[in-house]
C-alpha cells in the first residue's frame, strides 16, 4: 500500500480530532457502571494481572490513565512533526488506532477480567449476557426464542449480588424474551467456542468497534476526512461505553458502514449482503434499507446488477432467519417485535418519558401508542426525506436522511436508551464522508464482488 502524504494543515486537523477524543472520553470513561456486589474476587487466567493492578475492583484510575497517555502520544507526535511539510498517511493511521485502543481496550479487558474472577452474572450487562446464553443455546441445537431464561443465570444479574431475586409482580421481561435478531445469537454461538475468558461477547464487540475505524477508511473521500471521522466515530463515547458496558451495537454498525462504503466503491452486491448482515445483528439497521436502496437506484445500475444485489440481500436474510422461523415463527415475532413495542417498560428521555412525566401516561408498563406514532409521525417524516433524496440524487442526503429518520424513530419509541444515539451519529458520519467524496466519480458498471 502506497504511503499517501497529507498536507500540514490536514495532518494537524487529524491530530486536533484525536486530541478532542482524549479530552471528551477521559472524564467519562468507565463512569456509571452497574453496582455489583460480588461475595469475593479471585483473579485468574490471562487477565489476572489487570484485575490485580486494579486492586480487584472497577478502578477508574486504571482506565483513564491510558486515555491520558493517548493525549501525551498525540502531543508528542505534534511536537516531533511540528515543522513537517507533509504527513505520512500510514503513520497517522497507526496513531489513530493507538488512540482508539487506549480509550477502548483497557476498560473492556478489566470488565472481562473482573467477570472471570467472580461469576458470569457480575461485571457484564444483561443484554450481552443474554446474547451469550442465546449463543450457547444455538450451539446445543436449541431455540433462543420463546426460551425461559429465569433459570439460566441471567436472573442473578438483576440482584447485583448474585442471589436469585424473590418473585415479583414485575418480572424482568428479558427472562422471557430474546429481543435480538438471529445474527446476535449466531455470532455469539461462534464466539462462545473460544476458551474463557476470551469467549466474552464484549471482546467481539470491541473488535467491531475498532473495525468501524477501518470501515470508514473504505469510503471514497479525502484521507484526512476518513481518518478524522473514522477515529471520532470509533472512539465516540457511545461506542467506547458500549464496548465495556455491554451494548452490542458495534457489530451491526460495522456492517452498515461497510454497506455504505461499498456503494461508493461500486460493489452493490456486497453492499446489500452486508446491509442484510447489519439487520440480522440489530433491528435498527432496517431503517437504512430504503435510503441505501435509493442510493443504488440513483446510480442507474444495470437491471441485472440490481437483481443480483436484491438476491444477495434476500439470501443473507433468509440464511439468518429461516432456521428460527422454522423452529417457531410465533416465538421469533413475539420476542423481537412485540417485546420492544409493547412489553418493555418506558424509560429514557424520549417522547414516552415526556408523556409519562406530563401525566398523559400513568404507568411505565402501561399502553403506549407506538404503532400510531410510527404511522402519523415517523412514516411521513421518512417518506419526505426519501422524496428529497430521490429528487436531489445526492448520496450524502441518503445518509443524512437515515440519521434524521433513525433519531425520529428512537424519539417516539417506547424506550430511549442514550446508547441508541450512536445510530444517528453513524448516519451523520457517513453523510459527512459522502459529502466530502470527490465529485468526479467514474461511471457505474455492473460490478460484482
Amino acid at each position: 500500500m502506497s504511503d499517501e502524504r497529507l498536507t500540514r494543515p490536514a495532518g494537524f486537523a487529524v491530530l486536533g480530532v484525536l486530541g478532542a477524543i482524549v479530552a471528551i472520553d477521559t472524564p467519562i470513561l468507565g463512569s456509571d457502571p452497574w453496582p455489583f456486589r460480588p461475595p469475593s474476587v479471585e483473579p485468574r487466567g490471562i487477565l489476572a494481572p489487570i484485575v490485580r493492578a486494579a486492586h480487584e475492583r472497577w478502578d477508574l484510575g486504571l482506565l483513564r490513565t491510558p486515555a491520558v497517555l493517548a493525549g501525551v502520544l498525540v502531543a508528542a507526535v505534534a511536537v516531533a512533526a511540528w515543522r513537517s511539510r507533509s504527513w505520512s498517511r500510514n503513520w497517522l493511521i497507526a496513531l489513530c488506532v493507538a488512540v482508539i485502543a487506549l480509550v477502548t481496550v483497557p476498560a473492556v479487558l478489566l470488565q472481562v477480567g473482573l467477570r472471570d474472577a467472580t461469576a458470569p452474572w457480575f461485571h457484564t450487562n444483561d443484554s450481552t449476557y443474554q446474547i451469550e446464553i442465546a449463543g450457547d443455546l444455538v450451539r446445543h441445537g436449541k431455540n433462543p426464542y420463546g426460551h425461559d431464561y429465569s433459570h439460566s443465570g441471567l436472573e442473578r444479574f438483576y440482584s447485583r449480588d448474585g442471589t436469585v431475586p424473590p418473585p415479583s409482580a414485575r418480572r424482568e421481561v428479558a427472562l422471557s424474551h430474546f429481543a435480538y435478531f438471529p445474527g446476535a445469537a449466531l455470532t455469539a454461538a461462534a464466539w462462545r467456542a473460544l476458551p474463557a475468558p476470551l469467549d466474552d461477547y464484549r471482546l467481539f464487540v470491541l473488535i467491531a468497534t475498532v473495525g468501524c475505524f477501518f470501515a470508514v477508511l473504505a469510503f471514497r473521500a479525502p484521507i484526512a476526512s476518513r481518518l478524522a471521522i473514522g477515529a471520532a466515530l470509533a472512539a465516540s463515547p457511545p461506542l467506547v461505553r458500549g464496548a465495556w458496558f455491554g451494548t452490542a451495537d458495534a457489530p451491526s454498525l460495522l456492517c452498515l458502514l461497510l454497506a455504505f462504503a461499498l456503494v461508493t466503491r461500486r460493489r452493490p452486491v456486497w453492499a446489500c449482503g452486508l446491509l442484510a448482515a447489519a439487520i440480522l445483528l440489530k433491528q435498527f439497521a432496517l431503517v437504512a434499507v430504503p435510503f441505501l436502496a435509493l442510493m443504488l437506484l440513483s446510480e442507474r445500475l444495470p437491471r441485472r446488477t440490481l437483481v443480483r444485489a436484491a438476491a444477495a440481500f434476500g439470501i443473507v436474510l433468509a440464511a439468518g432467519f429461516l432456521p428460527f422461523l422454522v423452529a417457531d415463527t410465533g416465538a421469533l415475532w413475539r420476542d423481537t417485535v412485540a417485546y420492544g413495542a409493547t412489553t418493555y417498560r418506558i424509560l429514557g428521555y424520549g417522547l414516552s418519558a415526556l408523556l409519562l412525566r406530563a401525566g398523559v401516561i400513568s404507568d411505565r408498563y402501561g399502553a403506549y401508542p407506538f404503532g400510531i406514532l410510527v404511522v402519523v409521525v415517523w412514516l411521513p417524516v421518512t417518506l419526505w426525506l426519501l422524496w428529497n433524496q430521490y429528487r436531489s440524487k445526492e448520496a450524502w442526503e441518503g445518509a443524512a436522511g437515515f440519521a434524521v429518520s433513525m433519531f425520529t424513530l428512537l424519539f417516539i419509541a417506547r424506550t430511549f436508551q442514550t446508547s441508541y444515539l450512536v445510530w444517528p451519529l453513524t448516519g451523520i458520519a457517513v453523510a459527512g464522508l459522502l459529502a466530502a467524496a470527490p465529485p468526479d466519480q467514474p461511471p457505474v458498471t455492473g460490478a460484482s464482488p
